[in-house]
């Protein structure tokens, strides 16, 4: 999903150094008598790109997938259709919790144990959701299913080593993001929304191809920093249920960044580097993905009511209606990340603002089908422009050495609008 920006690419590089990635061709080139390879130039045979982007896709559309069925899942479980976002509320969390901690197994014990630990969970999960009786048995098997594409993408994003490489992948998070409504619609009229919900598996394709690519690598020096990890874990959390329960979330929230806050004192250079947050560059655009990342969301899942509602569109014409529309957002805003070096930082910035706010306003007010399409794909663009720009803005406000840790905690920010974009939309819409 969002962490997958193709602008994020620009730190792959470094990013795989940092977590200590390595693949087969790694290991034998560092053999003696081992020559380049041809066509690398480095001497090494990269992991083919259409199994890095078939393994770190699939999420994409698992996660989109219930936007056109929470009626129907909330039917079959026998709950509301507001207490059925909580599957959705369960994989963003998900994502967001393991985005870092994935990420830092990853960085410590390299890609072997994560592929086999993010394969296990997502098979578990889709094991779960497809035959659980009760919301909470579903909820599990969200949860467990988010928690190996964390891993799969975090994988993938490691092993491509190069921005048209990486940009391969973040167009499949594109083509797929969009077609997950259409998709998960279509599957749940053909056979059954716990189908639709298990598209995230079709992933686990491409595990025989990149473990064919991967070596075991050993372990990194120094202890990981577990509190640090936890702290800003239970922050997100925090932050994810105040749509849903604002003053105990208030309450988690400033209790645990008070504890973030101490660790982060007495260990400057841990999980989250100080650095980065005394950074005006880097808390903006932190913040700032976050929130149009939110604005995204939320439209994401209140437009479809809206198109019903208003302008009295069937589902089959609101789910194309939607990936027509995600899909020329998606190109629009791939033409503004080429041409941000150009523009500059403040103007990319006050063309995400101002479509921004204009997408939200339109929303809020318009009745014709075609303006609320519009403004979704309006946030739509926004969101992946954000990504895919301040992403790059936040990685340069640390070190060399930082750039990993900076795109992973924008990343996290940018995934908090998954979360809170489904409990605003039950909030205004559809609770």
């Amino acid at each position: 999903m969002s962490a997958t920006s193709a602008s994020a690419a620009t730190g792959a590089g470094s990013a795989a150094a940092t977590l200590g990635v390595r693949t087969a061709a790694d290991a034998a080139a560092a053999r003696p008598g081992s020559g380049p390879r041809s066509g690398t130039g480095s001497g090494r045979a990269p992991v083919p790109i259409a199994w890095l982007a078939l393994l770190a896709a699939p999420v994409a559309a698992g996660a989109n997938a219930p936007v056109l069925i929470l009626p129907d899942m909330a039917r079959s479980l026998g709950v509301s259709t507001a207490t059925a976002t909580w599957l959705v509320t369960a994989f963003a969390w998900a994502m967001v919790a393991g985005t870092p901690l994935l990420a830092g197994l990853l960085r410590r014990r390299g890609p072997v144990p994560v592929l086999r630990l993010s394969t296990g969970l997502v098979i578990g999960g889709t094991a779960l959701v497809a035959t659980a009786p009760w919301l909470p048995v579903a909820l599990a098997g969200r949860a467990a299913q988010s928690l190996g594409g964390a891993g799969l993408v975090a994988l993938a994003m490691n092993l491509a080593g190069s921005t048209r490489r990486m940009g391969v992948i973040s167009s499949g998070f594109g083509v797929l993001g969009a077609a997950g409504p259409l998709l998960g619609a279509t599957l749940t009229e053909a056979v059954s929304w716990r189908l639709a919900l298990a598209v995230s598996a079709v992933a686990l394709l491409a595990v025989p191809g990149v473990a064919r690519h991967v070596t075991r690598t050993p372990p990194a020096p120094g202890r990981f920093d577990a509190r640090g990890a936890a702290a800003l874990i239970a922050l997100a959390t925090a932050l994810i249920l105040l749509p849903t329960a604002p003053l105990p979330a208030l309450a988690g929230a400033l209790v645990a960044a008070v504890l973030l806050t101490a660790h982060i004192r007495r260990r400057p250079d841990g999980f989250v580097p100080a650095r980065l947050l005394r950074s005006p560059l880097f808390v903006t655009s932190a913040v700032l993905g976050a929130t149009l990342s939110t604005s995204y969301f939320t439209l994401l899942f209140t437009v479809p009511r809206l198109l019903a509602d208003r302008a009295g569109w069937t589902t089959g014409a609101i789910g194309t209606g939607q990936l027509v529309t995600l899909l020329t957002a998606s190109a629009a805003s791939w033409l503004l990340a080429a041409g941000a070096a150009r523009l500059g930082r403040t103007a990319v910035r006050a063309v995400l603002v101002t479509v921004g706010v204009a997408a939200a306003l339109t929303a809020a007010f318009a009745s014709s089908g075609a303006l609320l399409l519009l403004a979704a794909g309006a946030a739509a663009f926004t969101a992946t422009g954000a990504n895919a720009t301040l992403s790059v803005h936040a990685a340069s406000a640390g070190t060399d050495a930082q750039r990993p840790t900076a795109i992973g905690l924008f990343a996290l920010s940018y995934q908090l609008g998954g979360a809170f974009g489904p409990g605003l939309a039950t909030l205004l819409v559809l609770g």
